[in-house]
């Protein structure tokens, strides 16, 4: 290593290890955050740092670093690190510092957004539940027992900062935190003691004396010097509550989380890109990306969207949820999810998706405007825009500073627009913004996207049986446990009436029993009719199933009538109430019930007449018997493989020994023919699975049309399939041999369906007109060269050492369709396919510039393009 090499890794150390030596000062005005002295535009993205795990941290944090981020955003989540009072965990998934220093390592800055409160499709919002049982607290109000502990909690999260050096102020990466979150949305149920409340976080939070910013995000009223922030699909019309705070985005949502039952949500880029730049546009210097939201039907908290004041009988004022955006989403491993009904699968349609694989084209045209938007920081920073329109929905911001000029064009119309600026012509796309650093060269228009496409695709394996696991039985490798139906634990006790579960439950399973018997004196064919506040549960009569009944994320609330036949003499009915993952959201939400309140019924006995079960003596079980003696880890009681195995069947655990997939490709398990449940892999939940839950038939599209506002309902994809069959396995949770699969499997299925499926990148597509801008990275070689650079096509292979092996596919004409179904209009070059092939094969990227020139002209006067599709080996 030369010594010049020597000296710089010095200096990277000391700078990242030593901090407390080159301590930063952060504050704040009218414009932006400033850092040491300099007013700064940063683009942030969120990521949760349990939600990966941390040999995926790196390689996520340096691929948000390559597409342009500045600032890593992350939630505390208290209950995942004071589970039990006074017991702290700060241990694999769950080491914050180790995340922040990781951040820090990569040369990002870091948002830590303590709360504690952090919703978060977070399960309970990220309260831990014996914070529920604390005599005289109310949750999020003026009161002393809950203040006490929420004081208790931040001060310790910002005394590990301390202690680690982590604050800017010390030297280290954070330069904002960030106390409560989103409570405007719902401080008027609270009354007079909202108020006061906020202002005792305020202060509790400004005397732990971090030396760097403290914002409050959706907080109106956010006492000062607290900055409040925004969150939603457009924030461009957003202002702080004070003109010498700086206008900052907190939360801009990527696409939507996904619920079991739900249809896939989607995000199409071009709209994201549109939301960015429109914030920019408007004064905006901080933005972060979002992941996470609140379930869209279940509460009442909205924004108007502010285009309507713009678009006029074109598009009518529309209302969206408040809803939060998410630079990688990532899993909700074991029993992290709430909603309830939220997904295990948190991916969110990011930038950088679940596995930790770049989403393209989302993650290279937000790179691009990331740096179109860099390019204007100096006149972004030194003064206010002036705000002007050229006609009906066409608006022009301008940046002036000195001789330094630049302007953003928008059109926020859903049909295209020919405008002139500075006597120059433009043409404007639909609901798009042209970004011009020099006030004259439109560098990026957010409609227009440069970067390429990718396909990618899981290929499904067999579940190797590890050798030796096999045996005489057609067990096929699988071992099994009989979970009892019922009570079966010696802890079980009775009361008279219905209990609520989490009440009772502290959520230490997702399971309730509840029994009961009843004597009749002759036979009966009636119908069971059961209340419940949700979120599932199963009836089994006499110790068989007879039913079973469900929620949703909208309406968690649970109601049956279940035909029964009941037997003279002595009747068991035995309810297994569960949960999905508690509330998350909205005012009150920790006194917001689960399990069986009743009534519970027998309608239709003799005479017609009804029997009211729900005051009588009941039992009750928490959780399950297995459950306490450890399955999940593969160690229990002794595992049956000796007799054919039970499939279809309620309440049964599942064993198996396997042989990790080869290769280093990212891992899922697709559990269709699984009922629902929960699986381990080593002793490690990789969550909830239920590929039965389908997602209604209708209501999604073939294509997508991202001109005009976001909402819930638009590009929906997968209808009337099942939410969610793949399931995240990290692969450092895989060891090459003896690998250990245990399953819960709650209603029934047949396991020997599972199978591996591994992430494979495919073909990668780029399809660019002559009326694109330039890419973005040409923009200082072409203006300092004086000549003008004309639209490029570029394809990169994803991975090092990887070149372009095959062009399947080249048309410049008039080409039509997408990414694996591209098809020649009616007209194309001939040249075109030889051309890309002579300039991308065997290379691992290729830039081809679009001209007639060099394809010749197939169609003459009419407006081209040229598709490429191309494989990389």
């Amino acid at each position: 290593m030369r010594a010049s090499q020597t000296l710089f890794l010095l200096l990277w150390f000391f700078c990242i290890y030593a901090p407390t030596s080159f301590s930063t000062n952060v504050t704040y005005d009218h414009r932006a955050l400033v850092i040491n002295g300099k007013r700064r535009v940063l683009v942030s993205g969120s990521i949760h740092y349990p939600r990966s795990t941390p040999e995926m941290w790196p390689d996520i944090i340096q691929k948000s670093k390559d597409g342009g981020l500045d600032v890593i955003e992350t939630y505390v989540f208290w209950n995942l690190h004071e589970p039990v009072r006074g017991q702290y965990n700060f241990e694999g998934r769950a080491d914050l510092v180790k995340f922040v220093k990781t951040v820090a390592a990569a040369g990002l800055y870091v948002h830590l957004r303590i709360g504690p409160y952090a919703c978060a499709e977070w399960n309970y919002g990220g309260f831990p539940l014996w914070l529920h049982f604390i005599p005289g607290i109310q949750f999020r109000t003026d009161n002393k027992p809950f203040e006490e502990e929420m004081k208790r909690f931040t001060a310790k999260i910002v005394d590990m900062m301390k202690q680690e050096n982590l604050y800017m102020s010390q030297g280290g990466p954070i330069i904002l935190s960030q106390i409560e979150n989103e409570y405007g949305n719902i401080d008027d149920h609270y009354g007079p003691a909202a108020k006061s409340y906020i202002k005792w976080a305020a202060s509790m939070a400004t005397s732990l004396d971090t030396g760097v910013p403290w914002v409050m995000c959706q907080q109106l009223d956010a006492p000062n010097p607290i900055i409040n922030t925004c969150n939603g699909f457009y924030c461009d019309q957003f202002q702080p509550n004070s003109n010498a705070k700086p206008k900052i985005w907190t939360e801009g949502y990527t696409g939507w989380f996904l619920a079991f039952g739900d249809a896939v949500p989607h995000r199409p880029v071009e709209d994201l890109a549109f939301a960015v730049a429109r914030f920019f546009q408007r004064g905006g210097t901080f933005n972060n990306y979002y992941m996470v939201m609140k379930p869209y039907m279940m509460f009442k908290a909205f924004l108007t969207l502010s285009y309507s004041r713009y678009l006029g009988n074109e598009l009518m004022p529309q209302l969206f949820w408040l809803l939060p955006k998410q630079y990688h989403g990532g899993t909700n491993f074991g029993r992290a999810s709430g909603g309830p009904f939220v997904a295990s699968s948190y991916d969110y349609d990011a930038p950088i998706d679940e596995y930790g694989i770049l989403r393209q084209p989302k993650w290279g045209h937000l790179k691009d405007l990331h740096k179109a938007i860099k390019l204007y920081e100096e006149a972004l920073t030194a003064t206010d825009p002036t705000i002007t329109s050229l006609g009906p929905n066409i608006e022009v911001a301008v940046y002036k500073t000195g001789a330094v000029c630049s302007a953003f064009l928008a059109n926020i119309a859903t049909s295209d627009a020919k405008v002139t600026f500075n006597g120059n012509p433009y043409h404007l796309p639909a609901w798009s913004v042209s970004i011009l650093p020099d006030c004259k060269n439109v560098v990026l228009n957010t409609a227009k996207i440069n970067s390429a496409s990718m396909i990618s695709s899981f290929t499904s394996e067999s579940l190797k049986e590890e050798v030796g696991s096999l045996d005489d039985s057609d067990s096929g490798g699988w071992s099994w446990i009989s979970e009892p139906i019922g009570i079966s634990k010696a802890d079980s006790f009775s009361k008279f009436g219905l209990l609520e579960q989490i009440n009772t439950t502290a959520d230490r399973s997702d399971y309730l029993w509840y029994s009961t018997r009843i004597d009749l004196d002759t036979g009966a064919q009636t119908v069971l009719h059961i209340k419940s506040l949700g979120h599932a549960l199963h009836a089994f009569i006499n110790g068989k199933l007879a039913g079973s009944g469900m929620g949703n994320h909208e309406k968690a609330n649970v109601k049956v009538d279940i035909p029964i036949t009941l037997l003279a003499g002595k009747n068991t009915i035995d309810l297994l109430s569960l949960t999905v993952g508690l509330q998350n959201y909205g005012a009150f939400f920790d006194t917001w019930g689960a399990g069986i309140t009743g009534p519970v019924i027998l309608k239709g006995l003799k005479n017609g007449s009804s029997l009211d079960l729900s005051s009588q003596k009941w039992t009750y079980q928490i959780g399950l018997k297995d459950e306490d003696l450890g399955p999940s880890g593969g160690s229990s009681r002794q595992w049956n493989s000796q007799s054919t195995l039970p499939v279809h069947q309620p309440l049964i655990w599942y064993k198996t020994n396997f042989l990790a997939p080869s290769g280093g490709n990212p891992v899922a398990i697709d559990f269709t023919g699984m009922g629902k449940g929960e699986a381990w892999v080593n002793g490690q939940s990789i969550g909830r699975y239920w590929p039965t839950y389908a997602s209604p038939s209708s209501g999604c599209t073939d294509s997508c049309n991202y001109r005009g506002s976001y909402q819930a309902s638009k590009c929906l994809q997968n209808c009337g399939k099942p939410s969610q069959t793949l399931y995240h396995v990290p692969r450092s949770w895989l060891r090459p041999k003896s690998n250990t699969l245990v399953l819960f499997e709650e209603s029934g299925g047949n396991p020997k369906q599972i199978t591996f499926a591994t992430k494979q990148m495919g073909s990668m597509c780029s399809h660019v007109s002559e009326s694109h801008p330039p890419p973005v990275d040409l923009w200082n070689s072409d203006a300092e060269s004086g000549r003008k650079v004309g639209p490029v096509m570029l394809l990169e292979c994803p991975y090092p050492n990887q070149v372009i092996s095959s062009v399947k596919f080249a048309s410049f004409g008039t080409p039509q369709g997408t990414c694996g179904n591209f098809k020649h209009g009616r007209c194309s070059s001939n040249k075109a396919l030889s051309i890309v092939q002579k300039g991308c094969i065997g290379s691992s990227s290729c830039r081809i510039g679009l001209s007639i020139n060099t394809f010749g002209d197939p169609c003459k006067g009419v407006p081209k393009s040229l598709a490429v599709e191309a494989s990389c080996s």
